[in-house]
């Protein structure tokens, strides 16, 4: 324990009753009220979830914005100041290092959101790629980061005087009681939303205020548990599982966050070798059709032959059935309803292949 990082807010979250778990290096609250409570409250309510051992990272210096276009792989041309991206940073064999998300402040400073355990890898990767006049820094405890999630989370940060009226991806900087806050249209759950990154030596005065508002409105404060279900049911990828080294954006579905009229970015001659060959495998979603929970790793076979293997895997609180995402041999001729097994233990689990979100995403 004493080797793990720790947020800012672990002792509020003590004694608010959260069980803890490792995550990417950092102890993190796993749940408060129970998984399937805390689901369930930001479908139909809010939630409320510290996710600050995401990692942070700045871009700064004349032409930041151009040396991000030409590294990252989707296409800050698409987006300017005032708002955020989602994108990937892979080796140049089409491996993902790690995907994030990019906020634009200005031509001359992009700020990173990467995972928790791979911000030290792309912060490498960018120094090593960075231009003179370029500085890229790891700022992992410069802010905090909490996710308001559910139908009612505009009605929570209006509450306290925050800005509600971005768009979709749109960011602000503003203030709370004095302390300096990004506010982002954005999160991880498919519901509508805010990420709020308030300075991180400060984040108490944001995280007590969010929590007295989001309990006050019904909600729930919401772990680490509740986040994995609420992701997976949109089939949203969480790197080490959808997403790696060893599996490319293509084989994932990322394909859209790849600006391939670019130029330049890592990986591209590699991916588009790729695309026009095409991706020996595919993720997809599975929905079980009778009893049984998925978990990552299992063989998912078509007969006797396996076609797959599960990369995540839970029970959705939302269909009240097991669900997975998984990775497809692309020549296995799988199509979506085609009836698949899934070896749990021994155990022939019976599945339908189906095109994820298992849900209806309601983020914009």
């Amino acid at each position: 324990m004493s080797e793990l990082q720790h947020g800012p807010l672990e002792d509020r979250h003590r004694e608010l009753g959260a069980s803890f778990a490792e995550f990417g290096g950092w102890l993190m609250p796993v749940s408060y009220a129970g998984t399937v409570a805390e689901h369930n409250a930001t479908r139909e309510s809010v939630g409320l979830f510290d996710v600050s051992h995401l990692g942070k990272a700045t871009v700064a210096g004349p032409g930041a914005a151009e040396f991000v276009n030409a590294t990252l792989t989707n296409d800050l041309n698409r987006i300017g100041p005032g708002k955020a991206q989602y994108t990937l940073c892979c080796n140049e064999s089409g491996g993902v290092i790690d995907d994030l998300i990019a906020y634009y402040v200005s031509d001359d400073e992009i700020f990173l959101v990467p995972n928790a355990a791979n911000t030290a890898a792309v912060v490498a990767a960018l120094q090593a790629a960075a231009p003179a006049g370029v500085r890229v820094t790891d700022e992992h405890r410069s802010r905090a980061v909490l996710a308001v999630q559910g139908p009612k989370s505009t009605e929570v940060l209006a509450g306290l005087g925050l800005p509600t009226e971005m768009d979709y991806m749109g960011f602000a900087d503003a203030t709370y009681s004095g302390v300096p806050v990004r506010v982002c249209r954005s999160g991880y759950t498919g519901e509508h939303g805010y990420e709020l990154l308030p300075a991180w030596d400060s984040a108490g005065v944001v995280f007590d205020a969010l929590v007295a508002a989001v309990t006050g409105l019904g909600g729930e404060l919401a772990g680490l548990g509740a986040r994995d279900t609420l992701r997976t049911e949109m089939g949203y990828p969480l790197h080490g599982h959808e997403l790696s080294l060893d599996i490319s954006p293509l084989q994932a579905r990322c394909g859209w966050a790849i600006g391939w009229k670019k130029d330049a970015f890592f990986g591209r001659d590699a991916l588009l070798a790729e695309k026009a060959a095409g991706p020996a495998r595919l993720l997809r979603g599975l929905r079980v059709t009778g009893r049984g929970v998925l978990r990552a790793d299992l063989a998912v076979l078509s007969g006797d032959r396996q076609v797959g293997i599960t990369t995540s895997g839970t029970f959705s609180p939302t269909i009240k059935a097991g669900i997975a995402l998984a990775l497809i041999d692309a020549d296995a001729g799988i199509s979506d309803g085609a009836q698949v097994t899934v070896d749990v233990r021994g155990r022939a689990v019976e599945c339908e292949v189906v095109a994820p979100p298992f849900v209806t995403a309601k983020t914009r």
